[in-house]
């Protein structure tokens, strides 16, 4: 298979999946529950979900590793089991990639470590440092084709990350993502950092391919995207959520349909954004209907 970047580099525009956590919670994930025990659990869930996002189109699928890091799993007694938890994940979304004729890549998921670095938090660098090790360790050598380090709010820690990333292998490709908020200020971080800050941090660091997900629809982000792209010719990867969450009869609904995040990406293609998936809310209709569209305007 070719590789990712190269793809890129040559005009592609890539899509990726859609939510895990939205797929996991419909299958029963309930409140207070670690997400990432499934993987030891349940392998056979995630397989399915990756499956059903392969055949809605997804040229990328993403490991069930999101709160995968030592520091995070530790919130569940769970840290010792770093290293399986990663495996058993990349293991089962290979299953379902290796279905599909070698032509879809799995991408190895990293959030925030859920500490404040210092002097904000308690959190050393090195500390932080060595519970994404373990994590990236354990992907890199379960065979992920890249490290998506995603919904980062604090850019010291993405830093991190991405750095991490980059001393476990200078070959894989590395992704980083931030999420940010629509204020008075424009668009920044909940620690204040904003989309030009964002993009020279996580490229200084090594980062490949920069971007965000998360707390935003797709009309918001249109226009991060387009922050992205005036600073920078880097590829960008954007996954939107289907819209703000609203509590309705004590259940979570994202209101943005599939036909129109579809409708929307559009933007995102004439911007120049080199892979498209979809955040919290999505669901494998909504990348079916993302793959039509990204399928017409590639002919067009």
């Amino acid at each position: 298979m070719k590789g990712l970047l190269q793809r890129l580099k040559e005009g592609e525009v890539l899509l990726g999946d859609g939510a895990m956590g939205t797929m996991l919670i419909e299958r029963g994930l309930e409140s207070g529950h670690c997400p990432e025990r499934i993987n030891l659990d349940n392998p056979g869930m995630l397989e399915e979900i990756a499956g059903l996002y392969i055949d809605a189109g997804a040229d990328i699928v993403q490991t069930n590793t999101f709160g995968a890091s030592a520091l995070k799993l530790a919130d569940y007694g769970l840290d010792d089991r770093t290293e399986q938890i990663n495996k058993a994940a990349v293991e089962a979304a290979k299953k379902a990639a290796g279905r599909a004729a070698g032509r879809v890549y799995v991408s190895g998921s990293c959030g925030p470590c859920a500490k404040m670095l210092e002097p904000y938090g308690d959190a050393g660098a090195e500390e932080v440092q060595a519970s994404f090790e373990r994590q990236m360790s354990a992907l890199v050598h379960a065979g992920v084709d890249m490290i998506c380090i995603e919904t980062m709010m604090d850019i010291q820690e993405a830093a991190i990350a991405v750095k991490t990333a980059r001393s476990i292998s200078r070959e894989i490709t590395v992704a980083a993502t931030m999420t940010f908020e629509l204020t008075r200020h424009g668009f920044v971080t909940i620690m204040g950092t904003g989309i030009e800050e964002a993009a020279e941090g996580l490229i200084d660091a090594g980062a490949d391919i920069i971007g965000s997900n998360c707390g935003n629809g797709i009309q918001n982000m249109i226009k991060i995207a387009a922050g992205f792209r005036e600073i920078t010719g880097m590829p960008l990867l954007i996954q939107s959520n289907a819209g703000l969450p609203e509590l309705n009869n004590g259940a979570l609904v994202y209101a943005e349909t599939p036909g129109f995040m579809a409708g929307k990406s559009r933007m995102l293609m004439d911007l120049g954004v080199n892979i498209i998936g979809g955040c919290c809310g999505t669901n494998p209709e909504h990348i079916k209907e993302l793959r039509k569209t990204l399928d017409a305007y590639m002919r067009s």
